[in-house]
């Protein structure tokens, strides 16, 4: 990986520069000139290494989400998919090894829009469906560290992301409309361009100045998690990805999931419903690593270092990614 492009991706996953210029400052760190930043993201984003440029929004600050999976027959699990993907409001979809081998996740503005999104998928598909919204979590970032390998060490502090920190706290404060009308301008990436805030703002009806303020309150609110290079993790090499789900007895389950959120390792933990008697497991981890058995390695050493080896689990590897982008909370941007 050219030099350029490794920091790009792996020094601005959080931390994106508010100010008016944010390239040019990344170009005058990197001792390069704006454009070939501008132009190194471009491509990288086009290669698909690069999802957006982006915000990251804590769930449930910003309209409502929820994981769901389809139980598909695998004759029809193209056709299906297809349609799952073809929703606006559904932003990732993967097929996974497990009866319910269709997983998804639908984000909307309210619950009602989000039921009706999953009453017409459920309708449309004639299948088995697992709602499975988050009750608790414990640690959701997905960001990776490029410059070294993922282990299953504790501690949270990751070499070359800028400024990361676990479990920051968070006001239970929610957008103002003007907010959401940032948010709606935003979810879809930062342009590209010299004066990105301003392009921003021209949508959202707002001044490049009131952009740049907006941003920084939600990011001090905790409503957006981090702000920067959103990179999509198969392309850059961890291509094996396993949802590992507990079956946790529920006066342990909040132990359990602070220790396991706890390793770098895992990128995504948190606690879900149980849907007796189709699905009995209550605690989620995503673990990303570079091939199934480094995968399956390090899912060994958390099992000893939480002391859940007794605790019933199942690992349910991606096959195929149907569809990754960012969440659309906001279907039209109020100006």
């Amino acid at each position: 990986m050219a030099e350029l492009d490794q920091h790009l991706l792996n020094d601005y996953q959080r931390g994106f520069p508010l100010i008016a210029a944010p390239f040019a400052r990344i170009a005058a760190d990197l001792g390069v000139a704006e454009n070939q930043v501008i132009e190194a993201l471009a491509r990288l984003r086009r290669e698909g290494a690069v999802s957006r440029v982006g915000a990251v929004f804590r769930p449930h600050t910003i309209g409502v989400s929820t994981l769901a999976a389809l139980a598909v027959p695998d004759e029809r699990l193209a056709e299906v998919a297809q349609r799952v993907s073809a929703h606006p409001q559904v932003n990732h979809n993967y097929e996974r090894e497990h009866h319910y081998n269709l997983w998804f996740v639908v984000a909307a503005p309210d619950s009602a829009r989000l039921d009706a999104v999953l009453a017409e998928l459920q309708a449309a598909s004639a299948c088995p469906l697992l709602v499975l919204p988050m009750l608790e979590d414990f640690h959701i970032d997905l960001g990776f560290d490029l410059a070294r390998k993922m282990t299953g060490t504790p501690g949270r502090v990751r070499g070359g992301h800028r400024g990361m920190k676990r479990d920051e706290p968070v006001s239970t404060r929610l957008p103002h409309p003007r907010e959401t009308a940032l948010i709606g301008a935003l979810q879809q990436g930062i342009p590209l361009v010299t004066r990105p805030y301003a392009e921003i703002g021209a949508e959202a009806g707002m001044s490049e100045t009131e952009v740049l303020s907006c941003l920084a309150d939600l990011l001090e609110a905790g409503i957006i998690r981090r702000l920067g290079v959103v990179v999509r993790h198969h392309e850059l090499g961890y291509r094996a990805n396993a949802m590992v789900v507990w079956d946790v007895p529920d006066g342990e389950v909040s132990e359990t999931g602070a220790c396991l959120g706890q390793f770098d390792c895992v990128t995504l933990c948190y606690r879900r419903p149980r849907r007796l008697p189709e699905w009995r497991y209550n605690l989620f981890t995503m673990i990303h690593g570079r091939d199934r058995d480094e995968v399956l390695g390090l899912i060994d050493q958390l099992r000893v270092a939480c002391n859940v080896e007794h605790i019933p689990f199942e690992v349910l590897f991606s096959r195929r990614r149907f569809k990754q982008c960012g969440a659309r909370y906001v279907e039209t941007a109020a100006v």
